[in-house]
C-alpha cells in the first residue's frame, strides 16, 4: 500500500494581459460588420454579463504575448506569492486549450521560457476542465510522495483567432458567442505535501473528473469544419483552404453546438446531486467556485439545483466572470486568486468546471486552513464523533479534535480507492458488490472475536469498558451472517465465501488489531472502533442507497450495509460516553489516535485489494 500524504495549494498568482477592455471598446476593436452580427454581438453580451476581459493582441489584432508567456507569468506569480524560488519546483502541469504550437507539448515550451531545473511535465489538453485534468496531477505526483513542489498552470490566449474589423466569417450565433465570450489570461497555483508556514493554505481535500462523450457528441472544437465527428480524410489537417493555394491548410475555428449546452447543465446537475447523495459534497459549503461561459446559464445552473432539490445560497457562489472574462482553463485558478482574501480557517471551498468540449465535469472540494493544518469546523462536524461540548475537559476535546483529523484523512483516502469510487459514482457493478461483500467477511468475523478478547485484558480499574466491549462483541457476533446472506442474495457461491482467504489488507488489520486486544488494558482499541464503526455510521446508508438505485438491489441484498447504518449509531453512543468517563490521560488519547490512523490506513488497504484478488 502507498501511503498517501496531503496536498495543499500554498500559492497563487493569475496574470491577466494588457488593460481590460470594455464592451464599446470591444465593439470598436473587433467590428459589428453587418447587422446581423451587431445583433449577435448585443445578444451574447446581454447574455454573458461580461463587462470587462483582457487580450493579448493590440487593437491592430497583433500579437503581443505568447500564450507560454501568460503562463509563465501566473507560475512566477504563484511561486512569490508562496515565496519560493523556481528551482523549488520538480513539476509543471499545464492546461489550455491551443498552445502556441502544435508540437511540443504546452508544458515544455512554458517550462522551456521559465527555466529553472529539470522537472516532470504534464501538458493536458481540452478545453475549460484541461486546467483541473493539471491540477489533479500535480495534487496526485504530491500525495504519492513523487514531489515536494508541483505547480498547475491554466492559460488561454483565443484572441488571435478573432479577426479585427470585421465580423464572424460565416455569421453564425455559434461562433459570434465565442468571439464575444472569450478572452485571454493565465492563473496558477502551487502544491506541496505541508501548509505553507506562514499565512493560509488550502487542503485539496479530494477531486473527481469525469467524461460522458460515451453519450454526447462534439460540442466545442476547432478544425472540424462542419462536420459534427471527425472523419478520416476531413480534419483540418487533412483539408486546403479552397479558396487559398492548395498547398495551404484550413485556419481552424473555435465553434459551439449552443443548442446542445443545456443538456451539460442537466449532466453538471445530476453529477453534484450524485457526489452529495454519497456524502462528498455538502450542498451549503461555504464557497462554490463555478466556471460557466455566461451570466445566463448561471442563472439557469441555480434553477436546475433548485428543482433538484438543493438551496444554493447566490452569496456562496463566486465568480469575477464579469471583469476577468471567459479564460477557459485559466479561470477556475484565477478565480482561487480572486476569492483567497474572502477565507478563513476552516471554509470549504468547491470548484466546480464543465466543459462543453465533448461533455467533461470536473470537481474539487478544498479546505482553508492555518499552518498547522489541524481539522476544521467543518471536519468536525463531519467526524462521526461531532464537535466535543463546551463543558468538555481539555483532554476530552483533544481527542474529538484529533480523531475528526484522522476521519478526514481516512475520507481522502478512501476517496482515492477504486471500488469506493465507483459505488459512490454510481458505476459499480455487481460483481464489484460482491467482492465487497467476499472481502469483508474475515474482518467481521474477527471483529466479535479481538473485542471479546480486549474485554478479558481490561483491569478492574476498567470495568465500564470490559462490560461495554462484552456487550459490544455480543452485538457483532453474528453480523458475518448477514454479510453471508446478502452474498448468497447476489449470486455469490458460499463455498467460495467460506473456503476465500483474507486479502492482505484484512490479514493486516486483524493481526494489528488482535495484537494490540493482546495487551493490558487495551483502551486504544476505541480508534479502532471509531474509525470501523464510524464507517457503519456515515457511509454505509449511502452506499447502500447508491447499490440500490444503480444496481437495483433488493433490502434482503443489503442487509449488512442497512444494519450497520442503524446499528452503528448506538456504538457511537458507548463511544463518547467511554471517551468523557475521565478512564484517559493525554498518554492514553495519543495511543487511542495512532490505533485510529493506523486502523484507517490498514482499512483503505483492505478495499483497494479489492481491484487486485
Amino acid at each position: 500500500m502507498v501511503l498517501m500524504t496531503q496536498a495543499y495549494i500554498t500559492g497563487a498568482g493569475a496574470y491577466l494581459p494588457g488593460d481590460p477592455i470594455d464592451n464599446e471598446q470591444l465593439a470598436a476593436r473587433f467590428g459589428d460588420g453587418t447587422a446581423r452580427s451587431a445583433a449577435l454581438r448585443r445578444r451574447a453580451l446581454a447574455a454573458n454579463g461580461i463587462m470587462t476581459r483582457h487580450y493579448a493582441v493590440d487593437d491592430k489584432g497583433m500579437t503581443q504575448m505568447l500564450n507560454e508567456e501568460l503562463a509563465t507569468h501566473a507560475v512566477r506569480r504563484a511561486l512569490e506569492d508562496r515565496g519560493l524560488e523556481l528551482s523549488a519546483v520538480r513539476m509543471l502541469a499545464t492546461g489550455t486549450t491551443q498552445g502556441d504550437v502544435l508540437v511540443p507539448g504546452f508544458a515544455s515550451m512554458v517550462h522551456g521560457r521559465l527555466g529553472g531545473g529539470p522537472m516532470e511535465l504534464l501538458s493536458a489538453a481540452g478545453v475549460c476542465a484541461s486546467g483541473m485534468a493539471a491540477l489533479k496531477a500535480a495534487v496526485s505526483a504530491v500525495r504519492l510522495g513523487e514531489h515536494r513542489v508541483a505547480v498547475a498552470v491554466g492559460s488561454e490566449l483565443v484572441s488571435r483567432a478573432f479577426t479585427v474589423g470585421e465580423a464572424d466569417t460565416p455569421d453564425t450565433p455559434d461562433t459570434s458567442f465565442l468571439r464575444w465570450t472569450l478572452s485571454d489570461g493565465a492563473g496558477a497555483v502551487v502544491v506541496e505535501p505541508e501548509p505553507a508556514p506562514d499565512g493560509l493554505s488550502l487542503r485539496v481535500d479530494w477531486m473527481h473528473l469525469v467524461s460522458h462523450a460515451h453519450d454526447h457528441p462534439v460540442c466545442m472544437s476547432a478544425g472540424l469544419g462542419e462536420d459534427s465527428e471527425p472523419r478520416a480524410g476531413t480534419t483540418w489537417l487533412d483539408r486546403r483552404d479552397p479558396l487559398h493555394d492548395s498547398s495551404e491548410r484550413e485556419i481552424p475555428r473555435l465553434r459551439q453546438d449552443m443548442s446542445a449546452l443545456p443538456a451539460l447543465i442537466d449532466m453538471g446537475v445530476d453529477e453534484f446531486s450524485a457526489l452529495v447523495k454519497a456524502g462528498r459534497i455538502d450542498p451549503h459549503i461555504e464557497h462554490v467556485l463555478c466556471h460557466y461561459s455566461a451570466e445566463h446559464f448561471r442563472a439557469k445552473l441555480l434553477t436546475r439545483l433548485r428543482e433538484a432539490g438543493h438551496a444554493p445560497d447566490d452569496e456562496r457562489w463566486f465568480t469575477n466572470l464579469h471583469t476577468a472574462g471567459n479564460t477557459g482553463a485559466a479561470s477556475i485558478f484565477v478565480m482561487l486568486d480572486a476569492v483567497r482574501p474572502r477565507l478563513r480557517p476552516g471554509d470549504r471551498v468547491l470548484l466546480v468546471v464543465p466543459e462543453s468540449g465533448r461533455f467533461t465535469l470536473a470537481f474539487a472540494q478544498l479546505t482553508c486552513v492555518g499552518p498547522e493544518g489541524g481539522p476544521s469546523p467543518a471536519e468536525l462536524s463531519a467526524s462521526p464523533l461531532g464537535h466535543p461540548e463546551a463543558a468538555d475537559i481539555a483532554t476530552v476535546a483533544r481527542a474529538f479534535s484529533e480523531l475528526a483529523e484522522v476521519w478526514a484523512e481516512f475520507q481522502r483516502a478512501l476517496a482515492t480507492v477504486p471500488v469506493v469510487r465507483r459505488i459512490e459514482d454510481g458505476t459499480a457493478t455487481l460483481d464489484d458488490y460482491r467482492r465487497l461483500l467476499l472481502n469483508l467477511r474475515q474482518q467481521v468475523i474477527d471483529g466479535g472475536r479481538w473485542i471479546s478478547l480486549a474485554a478479558a485484558n481490561f483491569s478492574a480499574e476498567k470495568f465500564w469498558l470490559r462490560s461495554a466491549a462484552i456487550q459490544h462483541a455480543a452485538d457483532e457476533h453474528r453480523d458475518y451472517q448477514l454479510l453471508e446472506r446478502d452474498y448468497a442474495a447476489v449470486g455469490g457461491d458460499p463455498l467460495t465465501m467460506a473456503t476465500t482467504a483474507a486479502n492482505i489488507g484484512s490479514a493486516a488489520l486483524s493481526a494489528f488489531v488482535f495484537y494490540r486486544a493482546g495487551l493490558p488494558d487495551p483502551v486504544d482499541l476505541l480508534g479502532a472502533m471509531f474509525v470501523i464503526e464510524g464507517l457503519g455510521a456515515l457511509k454505509a446508508t449511502g452506499w447502500a442507497d447508491r447499490l440500490e438505485e444503480n444496481l437495483g438491489l433488493r433490502g434482503d441484498q443489503l442487509s449488512f450495509l442497512r444494519y450497520h447504518a442503524a446499528g452503528d449509531d448506538e456504538h457511537f453512543a458507548t463511544l463518547r460516553a467511554a471517551l468523557r468517563s475521565g478512564l484517559f490521560d493525554d498518554p492514553a488519547v495519543t495511543r487511542i489516535v495512532k490505533t485510529a490512523r493506523v486502523v484507517a490506513r490498514l482499512y483503505a488497504l483492505q478495499l483497494e485489494e479489492l481491484d487486485h484478488a
